[in-house]
């Protein structure tokens, strides 16, 4: 008799527990019958279906056709929600702090992205620059939001003969004391706007550069704190430049977001003539109900700045960064300032939105407001038609976005 097995053959050797090795798709003895045993690491054949997988597991030999795409790592954005959630404080407060936008909305119609991006900057301790045509309720919308906040609002009509003192205050000398003392000018109060700022000499715009930046004003030697919250809403006409004195880049780099307030669309316009026919009255606030005031904003101002920002989503904003000063249509690009002021503003962002973590959407929603006023274009750039924001866009579409 032949040594060796005959051709077509195989001889079953015993495996180290000594149990002969069970064929594909025969159910060894400790398996019930009627479940089909699938060897590991072998492919089901057509007709079988594979074992189930075990709890928490995957199931081994995947039948053709799977969407692998169930099983594959999370997302950026899955990991963060996984890790970081909001506190139910934190859900109230952001609860009050939303409904103004309801309030706002009774009186001013559209400009929604500018009732936010000033929200956005009460909770960031930041200053906003509203540039429109006369018209757009750029003063009405602000003096709205103070009525929906309880924040004390003054306005100031910037002009060219205004002064310094006009703004920041002075020293009066009164008759009955024989003594000087100081007057608070319009800039102590919570919410401050600045109507055609760009009408007025540098010095005087320079008067708002400490009350901007430090919160503070020092007239004569003394300085004096500002009430807080403290926001300055600037206002300016970007059609008419006939007396005007465009801000310098210290000043704007103040300011945390620049909104731009477009005319209305014809559905948007049409209902502001149809209020207006029915009797409406832009300077009665009386239907705008108070859903928030100071302490509530401090505290949810103090929260957002809690919001977790991944080292993914600071490199992100490294990138963008460091693109706008390698762009080739820019002569100046962010500075470090508006580098953390946009991580701010991303912070606020989330925390408004429900998230205790900012995404890298959160940081491309808002860079053409934080940036768009902190770059300036080359001159070929401008006489080639290109703008700011044509500038921008192209730079977030090419920075690659953490995922």
């Amino acid at each position: 008799m032949s040594q060796f097995p005959a051709s077509g053959a195989q001889e079953q050797q015993p495996s180290p527990d000594g149990q002969l090795p069970v064929p594909f798709g025969q159910a060894p003895p400790n398996i019930p019958q009627g479940q089909v045993h699938i060897p590991q690491g072998q492919p089901p054949m057509p007709g079988f279906a594979p074992a189930p997988p075990a709890p928490g597991g995957f199931a081994q030999g995947q039948a053709a056709g799977t969407d692998h795409t169930q099983f594959a790592p999370p997302t950026l954005e899955a990991r963060l929600a996984e890790r970081h959630r909001l506190s139910p404080l934190d859900h109230e407060l952001r609860e009050r702090i939303a409904a103004v936008r309801f309030e706002v909305g009774k009186v001013v119609v559209g400009q929604q992205h500018a009732v936010e991006g000033i929200l956005l900057a009460l909770l960031c301790h930041g200053h906003v620059l509203l540039e429109g045509v006369p018209g757009v309720a750029k003063t009405l919308l602000v003096r709205t939001l103070a009525h929906a906040l309880e924040l004390q609002s003054a306005r100031v009509q910037f002009t060219p003969d205004l002064m310094p003192g006009d703004v920041t205050g002075s020293m009066i000398y009164d008759t009955r004391s024989g003594d000087f003392e100081f007057r608070e000018g319009p800039v102590f109060t919570n919410l401050l706007i600045a109507d055609e700022i760009n009408r007025t000499p540098p010095k005087t715009q320079s008067a708002l550069l400490e009350a901007m930046e430090e919160r503070q004003v020092t007239v004569d030697g003394t300085t004096r704190p500002l009430p807080a919250p403290f926001l300055v809403a600037a206002t300016q006409n970007p059609i008419e430049y006939e007396g005007t004195y465009p801000l310098p880049e210290a000043q704007l780099d103040r300011f945390l977001f620049k909104l731009v307030l477009e005319l209305p669309p014809r559905d948007t316009e049409m209902e502001i003539l149809t209020r207006h026919a029915a009797g409406f009255d832009p300077h009665d606030l009386r239907e705008v109900q108070a859903v928030a005031d100071i302490p509530t904003l401090l505290q949810a101002a103090e929260r957002a700045g809690t919001v977790h920002v991944a080292p993914e989503v600071v490199e992100y904003i490294v990138d963008l960064v460091q693109a706008t000063r390698l762009a080739p249509s820019l002569s100046l690009g962010i500075s470090p300032r508006g580098a953390t002021r946009l991580l701010a503003a991303g912070q606020a962002r989330a925390w408004l939105a429900g998230r205790a973590y900012a995404t890298p959407d959160d940081i491309k929603s808002l860079i053409p407001m934080t940036f768009r006023h902190r770059v300036l274009l080359r001159p070929e750039a401008q006489m080639d038609g290109i703008t700011v924001d044509q500038v921008l866009s192209s730079i977030i579409e090419t920075t690659r976005v953490p995922r």
